[in-house]
Order: C-alpha cells, then sequence, then structure tokens
C-alpha cells in the first residue's frame, strides 16, 4: 500500500472517529433518558440514509475527469480542513473551549426531560433526535470518504476506513454506555484539520496543472509544513490568552 493510500486511509479514520464520537454522545443521550427503541430507529434510518447517498454520490464523482475531481477535491478539502484547522488552533491556544462530550451529553440529556412525556409505543422526540444528530455527523462522514476515495479511486479502501471507525466507536458506546470523554478528541480533530487541508493543497494544486517534486512524497513535506505552521500559530496566540476572552464557533 503507497503513502498516499496510507495516509487517506488514516485521515478517513480519524475523522469519522471524531464524528462517530459526537453522534455517539447524542444518540446516548435520548436512548438513555427516554426510549431506546425510538433511538435506535431513528439511528438505523439514519445510517441507511447516509449509505445511499454514498452509493449514489460514489459513482457520479468518479464518472468525472480526473484533474476536474482532484480541483474540485482540493478545493472542498481545503474548505473543510482549514475550518477543522482554526478551531483547533483556538482550542489549543485557550482562545476556544475544548470539545466536553460529558456536558453535551447532559446538556442532550436535560433537552430530552425537559421535551415532555413519551409515547408508549414510539417515541417522536427520540426517534427524531436521533436521525437528525447522525445524519448530520455522519454527511461530513461521508463527504470525506467519498472525496478521498475518489480522487485516488480507492473509494471502497476510504469506505472502510470509515466503517471500521463508527464499529470501533459503536461498539466501545454498546460496551461502556457512556460518552466517549476520555478519547483525545481535541487532538483528533487538530490532526485531521491538517491531513484534510494538507491533501487539498496537494490535490488541488495537481487539479490546476501543478506537479509536485517527487511525486506523492511531496505530500509528507506539505503535511509537516502545514503541521510546523498551526504548532506555531498555536504558540503565537497562546501568550494574548489573558487578555481575550473565548471565541465563537
Amino acid at each position: 500500500m503507497s503513502g498516499a493510500a496510507v495516509g487517506l486511509a488514516l485521515s478517513v479514520f480519524l475523522a469519522c472517529a471524531v464524528e462517530a464520537v459526537e453522534a455517539l454522545t447524542i444518540v446516548l443521550a435520548v436512548g438513555t433518558t427516554r426510549s431506546w427503541r425510538s433511538t435506535l430507529a431513528g439511528t438505523a434510518l439514519a445510517v441507511l440514509a447516509l449509505a445511499l447517498t454514498t452509493a449514489i454520490l460514489g459513482s457520479r464523482l468518479t464518472s468525472l475527469p480526473i484533474d476536474t475531481l482532484r480541483l474540485v477535491v482540493g478545493g472542498l478539502l481545503l474548505v473543510f480542513g482549514l475550518q477543522w484547522l482554526r478551531k483547533a488552533i483556538l482550542r489549543g491556544a485557550g482562545l476556544k473551549a475544548q470539545h466536553d462530550e460529558d456536558e453535551i451529553f447532559r446538556e442532550e440529556a436535560a433537552a430530552a426531560r425537559a421535551a415532555g412525556a413519551r409515547g408508549d409505543e414510539f417515541d417522536v422526540y427520540s426517534f427524531t433526535i436521533a436521525f437528525k444528530g447522525v445524519l448530520l455527523e455522519g454527511l461530513e462522514v461521508v463527504f470525506i470518504a467519498l472525496t478521498f476515495g475518489a480522487n485516488q479511486n480507492r473509494v471502497g479502501l476510504a469506505a472502510a476506513a470509515a466503517a471500521a471507525a463508527v464499529v470501533v466507536v459503536a461498539t466501545i458506546g454498546v460496551v461502556i454506555r457512556a460518552p466517549l470523554a476520555k478519547v483525545p478528541e481535541n487532538a483528533m480533530k487538530f490532526s485531521v484539520g491538517v491531513m484534510l487541508t494538507s491533501f487539498g493543497i496537494f490535490w488541488g494544486s495537481e487539479g490546476a496543472g501543478a506537479n509536485w517534486p517527487g511525486g506523492d512524497a511531496a505530500l509528507v513535506v506539505i503535511i509537516a509544513s502545514v503541521l510546523a505552521f498551526s504548532i506555531a500559530l498555536v504558540r503565537l496566540f497562546r501568550p494574548t490568552v489573558r487578555g481575550a476572552g473565548m471565541v465563537e464557533a
């Protein structure tokens, strides 16, 4: 397996694991507070919708000319990667609150308890919240898996990495029945932001007609450069924390 393929699988796995942890928190909150049957029904329907979306979009993406595909995918990955990286840098510098799954679980559970009486046979609230939470988090998983996979004609590898991440997170969640608060989610988001941004630069430039010295080996240099620059920004912004408040979003 080439270095690009390893980077693809690792990036997709980490990104999908992060999204799966966030979806798991929502499912656990409404499931334990209201109705597991309705919650699991909503989750199952969302997973089915995501699978259909992957199947439909996957074939359409792979039919695009390779240069067009790389240009589009590179641009989209840059948009998502820089968004993830911006938040990770702000969290690392202390300018944005760390992502806390325990706190999110408490907020979701409180909202579920305040939603009123649940139905005897079917709880609409549990179904709706689980469906919406899994679908929204899952759409980002689908996007990442498809863009990475289609660009290297390895949709199967990307889908396998995404599925593995979801299975691992879901299995741990079933075993401990609690939010995965001890998972280094913020560090994972930082890593994913670096990877998405680096692949976006690499593929976007190739799609625009550039030729990287060393071919795929240049990706290692790009990743190292983006990582070093991001760490430098964290250190640059950190001394200003005392005089600044937390930023939103």
